[in-house]
């Protein structure tokens, strides 16, 4: 057999640079290295900060627009085009899209990834602060930065047998800051629970006899209720500040309040009024497991580790149970740091359970504890110095980096596994000569195909930086730890492993058999080319026929063990009426056994939304241990809904698909977008492909997208018959909101808060249309007279809202997926809807995740071209032989068909998940035919083609089968999807591992037939050089 030393007399550009023997000469320097690594990665993986994704700034800015309850058509003209035309001028701007309702305008600035989020933010408000003056008067303007922190990171719900009002006082008071001192949070948010307020009930009889109007309650209310500075008074060098205070501090004051004082008689306010303590009106409704109380979201800061904001709230929320009154309870309804922490820990698990299997493989291969026993501290080392790299760069420990080191333990153990065997081989054929010596002769036979091996796997990643949207934010984090991981194992693999052999050497031998190579199978295989030949064809057939039957999707889905139930009650439903159709939604929740604790906001959202008083949502958190899926969960409640409520249109998601949805142009992954120029068109076209999408098997929660507010009654003053009578406009609008929903008139402080004095009629709230048109108007002069004389009173059926994208009409028609995948679903709806007859000048478009899908698969097309070129242009630079380069990476480019074969068994979508697996093989098969083809090469120093063909497939098989099966084992954890959040990486290991299975008989049985066309090549350029010679030759002549 020939001494494998003979690397030097290679063409590789790296020859020699391995040969070099300082890992016996500076051993004890490197083991201290190697201890050095292990306690820093102990130290990065302790300080590293633990999240679920990576921390993603989003290229999205929201824009809320409140001008009051103001018509739809007057808010488009007079807000939201004005606002629009100043945004445009954004620096960065990709997409707006904006959505004008009753009052309200929210307007969603998507803008490019590369943009700085932060300056944007601030154009953005300062264009909006130059067109203030040109909206309608008292346009209240919010502009916020989307970012994943606008959703609550943990909730919970104050109990106890008390009043909403000392609840809700309990919560603001004491609870909101104390938790508000833990570090990281930025906010503690107070939902629900009822507000203390004093109310001044009129009394129109007696106003009437009196002569009095309740302007003149109003006015005596505020005037007498001061406490203002007059200013500082110097008396012998002492400053006093000098006070009126005449401030109303207690129900008693409010009472003898003097509303008039005439010779005759003083009247106070308790003569025309009645004043009590109650609960301020209001259009939310909260609950928690059933019971209306308070809720308390903790928002934690967007770079706050997450984990030390859960253990921080955690430690408070025990502290505070010891310091509130014995019977109220805070208890938890949702915690997103125990999904993060069972996900972390899954992929924790998978790794460490995968790392175990791969080293029971090498055991059983190389039957020497030692060899593997290195292995065992090898791969540990590359972990910690991989961990050390994040620290370094700023990344976090997420599910993107935990995977990406997840699927890379098949590539380190790839690595060792090559150092070890060859080591162990080199070790059989010179087992008389000293560990170094041999050391030294494995490292310098390998170190030029090492370099190119790892070269071939890291250069594949470089192009995800092409790749652009959310899947790049994503999998770009996922790609670099890929590279940082290898690179850090070509590292480890190369300057400590060799040097724990001279530590931890092989028992010497006494007698040395000669290793018999079994080449039998080898040599049929080069007699039968035609079975090469077959297998190419079936590889290229699966790769043409087979991806277009695969089930397709976007970015890899999760089983969350969270729900998110968004509702909504048909236009112009009470908010008694809504809340009483959810307190049959709450029982079958309560009756559902996976459910662990639920919340539920009605007139208000998680986030940063418009809401109206008949939607809202719930949050629902199921048990750990359960039967069924997150999914299955949600078909069950659904079904159940609809069948006692077809009113109430639902829909379902997971808590953090939600969130990324909202932060994207689009929470549902069906979304078909109509453009058109009229609304009443656009609503009916709308409606009838909202009816074709219901048809389509594997679609629910399908909305039109058609948002209409409840009906309005306007009333049009007569603002001359007002004059008439000594009034204005405005002081009948004042009386009638005192009818209504009453009038703020003052304050009140007790203690550390302050509380709302309200005028209002009685029974108020329980004012009909019918009382309305016959209520009455005080007069200036005290009399009365009947609102119909005064104003003209008409019902309009509620306005849908107006949905606009870079200033063009449209509707919107969104559904969710169920149990079908996206790109199946997605062509039966285009099938359907090209039936739909379109009005000249409108025109369907598909946004969601199919536009993004779409968007990806072409990215991802162009990395996987752009990859395959930079392993080619790799094997050119290390091999300098064109033929040799373009046969392996022809070998690694089939490999895809294993991929594509596993994800067809398995039923796995093609999603950037997998399609990241499918790039990911080019490397891997491409690094295993390295190594084949450089025995190859230097074999035929010695040997005939053919011999050199057979010894280079003989000698690398059993690291083949090593490397392959330690592979697959390490990754068929995650493949398997167990645990929390692995499922976002089983596309990924599912197609790796189909692709390896492939990769075996492509270097086994298809690569010797190959290479004998690279030895008659070589034959034939040696028999021309030898003619060539011969006729140059002087004697011959």
């Amino acid at each position: 057999m020939a001494d494998q030393t003979r690397i030097n007399h290679t063409n590789s550009p790296f020859r020699g640079l391995g040969g070099l023997n300082f890992h016996h000469h500076y051993k004890k320097p490197l083991l201290g290295l190697l201890v050095l690594v292990i306690m820093g990665g102990v130290y990065s993986f302790l300080n590293l900060k633990t999240g679920l994704f990576p921390d993603i700034t989003f290229p999205k800015i929201k824009v809320i627009a409140d001008a009051g309850q103001q018509p739809v058509d007057k808010m488009m003209t007079t807000v939201t085009i004005p606002l629009e035309n100043a945004i445009k001028r954004t620096e960065g701007l990709s997409l707006i899209r904006s959505s004008t309702s009753r009052g309200s305008v929210e307007i969603n600035i998507f803008l490019d990834w590369n943009t700085d989020i932060d300056k944007a933010m601030a154009q953005v408000q300062a264009l909006t602060e130059q067109v203030k003056g040109d909206l309608l008067a008292n346009t209240q303007i919010n502009v916020q930065k989307m970012n994943p922190s606008i959703l609550p990171v943990m909730g919970f719900s104050l109990e106890g047998k008390r009043s909403g009002i000392e609840l809700k006082k309990i919560a603001q008071y004491q609870v909101r800051p104390y938790l508000a001192a833990v570090p990281g949070v930025a906010d503690i948010a107070i939902i629900g629970g009822k507000t203390k307020e004093y109310q001044v009930i009129l009394q129109p009889a007696k106003l009437s006899a009196l002569g009095i109007i309740p302007s003149q309650v109003s006015t005596a209310i505020t005037q007498a209720n001061i406490l203002a500075s007059n200013g500082y008074i110097n008396d012998h060098g002492r400053l006093y500040l000098n006070l009126t205070n005449n401030a109303v501090d207690n129900i008693d004051k409010l009472q003898n309040l003097v509303v008039l004082n005439n010779p005759h008689r003083t009247i106070y306010l308790k003569d025309v009024a009645d004043i009590k303590i109650t609960e301020q009106k209001e259009y939310v409704r909260i609950n928690a497991n059933g019971q209306d109380v308070p809720l308390i979201a903790v928002i934690k800061q967007p770079e706050a580790n997450l984990i030390d904001v859960n253990d921080g709230i955690t430690k408070k929320v025990e502290e505070l149970s010891r310091i509130l009154p014995k019977d109220v309870h805070i208890r938890p309804y949702y915690k997103q740091a125990d999904f993060v922490n069972d996900s972390v820990k899954s992929i924790e698990d998978v790794l460490w359970i995968g790392l175990v299997l791969a080293i029971l493989v090498v055991i059983v291969f190389l039957r020497s504890v030692k060899a593997s026993a290195i292995i065992l501290i090898t791969i540990p080392t590359t972990l910690a110095l991989s961990l050390i790299a994040l620290l370094v760069v700023g990344y976090s420990i997420n599910i993107m980096t935990l995977g990406a080191i997840a699927a890379a333990i098949g590539l380190m153990i790839d690595d060792a596994v090559i150092v070890v065997e060859q080591i162990f081989r080199s070790y059989e054929e010179h087992p008389g000569e000293g560990m170094h010596h041999i050391v030294r002769k494995a490292i310098s036979y390998l170190f030029s195909s090492m370099v190119g091996s790892s070269l071939t796997t890291i250069v594949i990643f470089i192009p995800f930086v092409l790749m652009s949207g959310v899947a790049g934010a994503y999998f770009k984090v996922l790609a670099f730890t890929m590279v940082i991981t290898l690179s850090v194992s070509f590292f480890v693999t190369w300057l400590l492993l060799p040097m724990l052999f001279i530590f931890i050497p092989l028992k010497p031998k006494k007698e040395h058999k000669p290793h018999a190579v079994k080449d039998g199978w080898i040599r049929f295989f080069l007699r039968m080319p035609l079975i090469s030949i077959v297998f190419i064809g079936i590889c290229i057939t699966i790769i043409i026929i087979i991806p277009g039957k695969l089930q397709s999707g976007f970015l890899p889905s999760m089983d969350e063990g969270a729900i998110v139930l968004d509702f909504k009650s048909p236009p112009g439903t009470t908010l008694a009426e809504t809340d009483r159709m959810l307190r049959q939604v709450d029982d079958i929740i309560l009756h559902t056994p996976e459910v662990a604790s639920y919340s539920r906001r009605l007139g208000t959202q998680m986030g940063f939304f418009i809401t109206e008083p008949n939607t809202g949502d719930y949050l629902i958190t199921l048990k750990k241990k359960r039967d069924k899926t997150t999914d299955e969960v949600s078909d069950d409640i659904r079904a159940k809904i609809q069948a006692i409520l077809p009113q109430l249109t639902v829909d379902f998601g997971q808590v953090i698909g939600d969130m990324l949805g909202d932060l994207m142009a689009s929470a549902q992954p069906v979304e078909i977008k109509v453009y058109g120029d009229d609304q009443a068109k656009l609503q009916d076209i709308s409606q009838q492909a909202a009816e074709l999408v219901e048809k389509v098997k594997g679609t629910a929660d399908v909305f039109n997208g058609i948002t209409i507010a409840g009906p309005e009654i306007i009333v049009n003053p007569d603002v001359p018959r007002l004059g008439q009578f000594g009034m204005n406009p405005s002081d009948f609008q004042f009386q009638l909101q005192a009818q209504l929903d009453g009038n703020v008139i003052s304050s009140i402080v007790d203690k550390e808060q302050s509380i709302n004095i309200r005028m209002i009629y009685p029974n108020a709230a329980q004012t009909s249309v019918q009382q309305l048109r016959g209520a009455n108007v005080f007069l200036p002069n005290g009399q009365t007279k009947s609102l119909a004389s005064l104003a003209n009173i008409s019902i309009q059926s509620g306005v849908a809202e107006i949905v606009r994208e870079n200033q063009k009409m449209m509707g919107v028609i969104t559904a969710r997926l169920d149990n079908r995948d996206l790109g199946s679903t997605l062509k039966e709806i285009q099938s359907k809807l090209s039936t739909l007859s379109l009005p000249a000048g409108y025109h369907i478009e598909y946004g969601g995740d199919y536009a993004q899908q779409q968007q990806a698969f072409k990215e991802l097309l162009i990395i996987l071209i752009t990859a395959s070129i930079l392993v080619f242009i790799v094997l050119l630079v290390l091999f300098r032989n064109f033929l040799a380069a373009g046969i392996i990476i022809f070998l690694a480019v089939l490999g895809a068909a294993g991929c594509f074969l596993a994800l067809l068994i398995t039923h796995t979508p093609l999603n950037v998940g997998s399609y990241t697996g499918i790039i990911m093989i080019i490397g891997i098969i491409a690094e295993n035919a390295i190594f084949t083809y450089h025995q190859f090469d230097t074999g035929e120093l010695e040997w005939s083609a053919q011999e050199s063909i057979i010894h280079a497939i003989a000698a690398r098989l059993r690291p083949k089968l090593m490397t392959a099966t330690g592979a697959i084992i390490a990754l068929l954890p995650l493949a398997l999807g167990i645990g929390t959040g692995a499922q976002l990486h089983q596309p990924l290991a599912i197609a790796v591992i189909g692709g390896l299975i492939f990769a075996l008989p492509l270097l086994l049985i298809v690569l010797p037939t190959l290479l004998k066309l690279i030895g008659k090549d070589k034959e034939r350029e040696e028999e021309k050089r030898a003619e060539l010679e011969k006729r140059v030759d002087p004697d011959c002549i």
